[in-house]
């Protein structure tokens, strides 16, 4: 049975995981139907607190030591932000005004790069919104997930939330010239509400803060960065003002852990034999925003994904600050093939070398889901994933 550390030492748990696993079919199909007005919230909530007491049991049944509710509470995994705020012009998502997500949506591209339209008329963040008025709190929804996994585990739970570089990136500040002078007012805005947001988490018993920083990678790949400028953005000082606005989001909060998730985009294919096969949103190494990037940084995790050649070698990680831990995301959530554990092993040694192996730990890459109605790995492959995660950390550590 795997050895899991109490609570009081989160910041150096050898495993960890990103936060959303795979979505169960029939909370797919219920989240569809909600949608369209063919189920009551009351329902809904019933079908999601059955996934989530399963999936939780299932966690504790592997030894994972940290537990999350899977996400299962939310359509895409951006909703940790743009769901609890007023003040983006979106469009109605429920009932007579529902659209087709495929609109936005990653297209189907196996293998490849792929991005969805920032352009349609989306969600919040998922695509990139105006707003019509500051922004401002009207339901903490990362509270309520918080709240109601907890009472479920007496293991720690970690929630997620999408950090403020990813919400400035997808915040159309060009067309919201009457409600925001300019990027710096409106990140000011979301790192006062994200601290309001997490001072509940933590009044509520919450020691694992996550938070999601997919957009960080876009300062090493060459469209993104062209798309910055395009926009009349320069991109060294977005990068500058995204490291001071992640800090700011977490300073003074003792005793509570934060991990900061960074990856190259999570969408999946299905080729024409039904395999799920990786899609990707960036490309670039780590290595050209690592310096300022991790040591600028002032979490006490950084998950990084290191699971394809996009990531580039582990020399990164010499600019990981002294007490941090950089949890090594060796493990894919794009592919059925079970990575092996003597493999594992040798990639954390290889990391080793930049970095002691008391500053590491493993995770997956990303997260096993991105939201509703993506396509996914199966169950069974999630779980066995995670087994192989665990085995990786006995070895290396002694403990999960």
């Amino acid at each position: 049975m795997p050895v899991v550390h109490p609570v009081e030492d989160l910041n150096l748990l050898r495993v960890d995981q990103v936060g959303s696993l795979v979505v169960p079919a029939d909370l797919a199909a219920a989240s569809d139907q909600r949608l369209r007005g063919e189920m009551s919230e009351g329902e809904l909530r019933e079908t999601e607190d059955k996934a989530i007491r399963a999936v939780m049991r299932k966690q504790e049944q592997v030894g994972l030591p940290i537990l999350t509710d899977g996400e299962f509470r939310r359509r895409n995994f951006q909703d940790s932000f743009g769901n609890a705020v007023s003040g983006y012009d979106t469009p109605s998502l429920t009932g007579a005004g529902f659209r087709d997500p495929q609109t936005w949506r990653d297209p189907n591209k196996p293998g490849s790069r792929t991005e969805p339209n920032y352009e349609a008329a989306g969600p919040a963040i998922a695509t990139r919104r105006a707003t019509v008025e500051r922004l401002k709190l009207k339901k903490n929804v990362v509270l309520d997930e918080y709240k109601a996994a907890a009472a479920m585990t007496q293991r720690p739970v970690k929630v997620s939330l999408i950090g403020p570089d990813r919400i400035a990136q997808r915040f159309a500040w060009e067309k919201s010239k009457a409600v925001y002078s300019g990027l710096d007012e409106f990140i000011a805005d979301v790192v006062s509400i994200q601290r309001q947001m997490i001072q509940e988490l933590v009044d509520a018993g919450c020691r694992y803060v996550h938070m999601d920083a997919p957009g960080f990678t876009a300062y090493v790949d060459k469209v993104s960065l062209e798309r910055m400028k395009a926009r009349g953005e320069e991109p060294e000082q977005n990068l500058d003002r995204a490291i001071r606005a992640e800090n700011a989001v977490i300073e003074g909060f003792p005793g509570v852990t934060f991990g900061l998730h960074i990856c190259r985009g999570n969408p999946r294919g299905v080729d024409a034999s039904g395999k799920v096969q990786a899609q990707w949103h960036r490309e670039g190494h780590y290595d050209s925003i690592a310096e300022k990037l991790f040591s600028g940084l002032k979490h006490q995790r950084l998950l990084l994904e290191y699971d394809s050649e996009r990531a580039g070698s582990f020399d990164a990680l010499r600019f990981v600050r002294k007490g941090t831990v950089a949890v090594l995301g060796v493990v894919t959530t794009k592919s059925e093939q079970i990575e092996q554990v003597d493999a594992m092993k040798r990639r954390v040694e290889m990391a080793a070398k930049y970095l002691p192996v008391e500053q590491l730990a493993v995770s997956p890459q990303c997260g096993f889901s991105s939201g509703i109605g993506v396509p996914q790995l199966s169950e069974d492959a999630e779980w066995r994933k995670f087994e192989i995660l665990i085995k990786t950390a006995e070895a290396v550590w002694g403990h999960v």
